[in-house]
């Protein structure tokens, strides 16, 4: 795809900000036409840059109140132990992300469950009877100051 032009940045920080716009709304908030929007915005899914469009739940409202971020270190951190881990990682609902890091642990997990029972059946089918995970340390949220799924535009 070419650089994006300052339209582009317009139409994405609109759908950042509310991706439910009907494409009339959208077209109107950023000053093109209609179609114009409508062709902008299939291009940007079609090039990737736009990779879904989603609704933000709320935890709290849903019974799904207690967040923590998790760091894991591999007993083995071969390719295919970090592979076998990481698939095993991304199947559990309860992992909304899962990144592989370095240094210092192989994976940061941030996870959203219930309670602390949970978390405890979490940690049972993930981590514990997995034989490769050596050493787990998890962090749990008491007030969450911040959370933004938004990400920087240059401006034009």
């Amino acid at each position: 795809m070419d650089e994006l032009d300052a339209v582009d940045l317009r139409l994405l920080d609109a759908l950042q900000t509310d991706a439910s716009l009907s494409n009339q709304d959208l077209a109107a908030r950023v000053a093109v036409s209609p179609a114009t929007c409508l062709r902008r915005v299939k291009r940007l899914v079609d090039a990737g840059i736009v990779e879904r469009r989603v609704a933000l739940l709320s935890p709290d409202k849903l019974g799904a109140g207690l967040s923590a971020i998790l760091e894991i270190t591999l007993d083995r951190q071969g390719a295919e132990h970090l592979d076998a881990f990481e698939a095993l990682a991304v199947q559990e609902a309860a992992v909304q992300q899962c990144w592989r890091v370095s240094p210092g642990p192989d994976f940061v997990l941030v996870v959203q469950v219930a309670d602390m029972p949970a978390y405890h059946a979490l940690s049972q089918r993930l981590l514990t009877q997995h034989a490769n995970v050596r050493n787990i340390k998890a962090f749990f949220s008491v007030k969450r100051a911040k959370f933004d799924t938004r990400i920087g535009l240059p401006s034009r």
